[in-house]
């Protein structure tokens, strides 16, 4: 097949040849498809019209008997309440019931337990039919307390007559069952009181074989639901009272199955185009009295459009080999025309192989061909353009990241790798871009027994936040060199990044601090930066609580407010930047700082190192391949 299409794109002829039969195609499928449409509209409304008639008819049908039974009941019932302690009469009146309607199933008139004494805390006059007999016996016992079947309790409960959900009904003396429908109806004496139950039942297998008979076409079929979906009637009978409307939904998902389940739960009536069971099919549907059950006639489109569609067979094949021969006629007419096309498609082969400078054909026309070849002339001449320029690019792209990998080195040369190695001072810290090169910072200075130490967040990313980042970092090792307080140093850092310093407006979130390694004594000054989490404590991890600060490099003339803990010994100091706590996954969910806290409170760290590691470890994880949305650097400080 790929070969064939491979062909006619290299065929102009053959193009040309399908175009004029498209065209021609075009005219007949328009006046065809117009009498097809109106044709199988008319098979449809007849269809439609048949299919409904049908159901109406059958509904009726159906109806009408649900009426006997309902009228046939109440005669009962009326007769019952005549005679309302003659226990012999029971047996007359349910025996009667069944003879005067030969399709009931069954007829049985209950009573309250000891009702009739005489017969002890049962007594039920049952009636069934067995071939084309009655049989009547005394129902009840202490295996079969009618008093506590739905049918006793749902009149009695609910006030008023009711059909019930089908259900399976046991003939106790030939232990046989039978799936029925019955309704229901309550027995009151004078004063108004519950004294028994008439139900009278329908078989479902015999009102299934009534609603299978009806099939309009050869293939169609009906069905019936209860109010729960469940299949009463179906053409497989091992979906009935098994399965719903619902269960083919459950494994492959039917929208359309499950619309139509919810309207003929609901009573709907009405018509449906949907597929079932692969075929597409017209379903008919319609409620069926007061029982809560719905059914429908399902008819396959093939049977219902099955002449129209030979018939259109017929006709759109005769159609179909003229349009060849009109095809094959064209091919060899346009084919001797258009000569001269096979010498410039094999000069454009030569082209798209890779000789660019090849020299293409002028055959000095004026007409699509000539076009044609001039169009090639100026794309072969575009083409050297684009891949000059694409190679310009190319390098020029290469020298863009050899520096900025170049930027980056230098960059992680900046920031301390090694940390310093004294008695009881456990010190670890890492910085890892977003970028190529990064905003954030740390670093340290030792200056005798005092511990200088920071780490800060540049606004913005990429090669702007690094240049800044640079300068923040020079500053701070120059400041932390002549021993000041950490306010100070932020102060003389504000003043030195402010202001006409400060061009691009840029700014820096620290923290700064200085630890003496005897005493532990900490003094620190927090500029707008995320608050550390200190060890010990009632939660054995918080964060510290500090005054507020401005940024670095926001405003001049600040001055920064320092603060102080007698000792940090045997606590750590955790910091970070936002990229731990506002790292997102992919949707967009970030790390959190009750995570950070959960971890750094129920995690053992050995060191300094592993508390850096298994926090970088944690927003891999959190992250699940997700692009880092800001640079990342933590450092833990900790103190025997």
């Amino acid at each position: 097949m790929n070969e064939v299409i491979a062909y006619i794109r290299r065929k102009l002829s053959i193009r040309v040849s399908l175009w004029v039969v498209m065209f021609a195609a075009v005219i007949f499928v328009a006046a065809l498809g117009f009498l097809f449409y109106q044709s199988r509209e008319a098979v449809r409304q007849e269809a439609i019209h048949r299919a409904t008639t049908i159901l109406d008819r059958t509904s009726l049908q159906v109806e009408g008997i649900l009426n006997r039974v309902e009228v046939a009941t109440n005669m009962t019932v009326w007769l019952v309440q005549r005679h309302p302690n003659v226990a012999d009469s029971m047996f007359v009146y349910s025996e009667g019931t069944l003879r005067n309607n030969p399709d009931f199933y069954s007829c049985s008139i209950a009573f309250e337990p000891y009702y009739f004494k005489e017969y002890g805390r049962y007594f039920s006059a049952y009636s069934k039919y067995e071939g084309d007999s009655i049989r009547t016996l005394q129902g009840g016992s202490d295996n079969y307390q009618y008093f506590f079947m739905d049918w006793y309790l749902m009149p009695t409960l609910l006030g008023h007559p009711c059909w019930t959900d089908p259900y399976m009904d046991l003939d106790a003396p030939t232990n046989t069952y039978e799936m029925v429908t019955t309704y229901c109806q309550a027995i009151k004496n004078k004063q108004g009181a519950v004294i028994g139950v008439i139900n009278t039942s329908l078989s479902i297998n015999w009102l299934s074989q009534t609603i299978s008979a009806v099939k309009p076409y050869p293939n169609s079929y009906s069905i019936m639901i209860g109010r729960g979906g469940t299949y009463f009637v179906h053409p497989d009978s091992t979906k009935i009272t098994r399965q719903t409307i619902f269960t083919q939904t459950m494994l492959e998902p039917d929208t359309a199955l499950t619309a139509l389940g919810h309207a003929m739960q609901r009573g709907e009536e009405g018509m449906r185009r949907m597929v079932i069971d692969g075929k597409d099919s017209y379903v008919f549907y319609k409620p069926l009295g007061k029982t809560g059950c719905s059914m429908a006639i399902v008819c396959p489109e093939s049977d219902i459009f099955g002449g129209f569609n030979r018939l259109r067979h017929t006709v759109m094949g005769i159609v179909f080999v003229g349009l060849l021969v009109m095809l094959c006629v064209f091919i060899n007419v346009i084919t001797r025309e258009l000569k001269p096309l096979h010498r410039l498609a094999r000069e454009a082969e030569t082209i798209a192989s890779g000789n660019f400078d090849a020299e293409l054909p002028d055959f000095e026309r004026t007409d699509e061909i000539g076009q044609l070849s001039h169009s090639f002339g100026y794309m072969q001449q575009s083409l050297v353009r684009y891949i000059d320029e694409l190679k310009l690019t190319t390098a020029q792209k290469a020298s863009i990241e050899s520096e900025l990998n170049v930027a980056s080195n230098i960059q992680m040369s900046m920031l301390p790798s090694v940390f310093p190695n004294r008695e009881g001072l456990d010190m670890h810290a890492s910085m890892t871009p977003a970028k190529e090169v990064g905003g954030d910072l740390y670093g340290y200075l030792l200056k005798g027994d005092n511990l200088y130490f920071c780490v800060g967040d540049v606004s913005g990313k990429g090669v702007p936040a690094s240049l800044f980042m640079a300068q923040v970092t020079r500053l701070f090792r120059t400041l932390a060199n002549q021993q000041m307080a950490p306010a100070d140093i932020c102060t003389h850092m504000n003043e030195a990044l402010s202001g006409d310093e400060n061009p691009t407006n840029m700014f820096v979130t620290m923290f700064v601090g200085m630890v003496n390694l005897q005493s532990g004594h900490l003094k620190f000054c927090n500029a707008g930066h995320n608050p550390p989490v200190i060890g010990g404590g009632e939660h054995h991890g918080e964060f510290l609580q500090m005054l507020p600060n401005f940024p670095i490099g926001v405003l001049p003339g600040l001055e920064f407010q320092g603060e102080e803990i007698d000792t940090i010994k045997g606590r750590a100091l955790f910091l970070y930047t936002d990229g731990l706590n506002e790292a997102e996954n992919r949707e967009h969910e970030q790390f959190g700082d009750d995570q950070l806290l959960s971890i750094l409170r129920n995690t053992h760290f050995e060191s300094a190192q592993q508390v850096v590691e298994t926090l970088y470890n944690e927003v891999q994880r959190h992250r699940d391949g997700a692009d880092p949305n800001d640079d990342l650097t933590m450092m833990c400080l900790r103190m025997q």
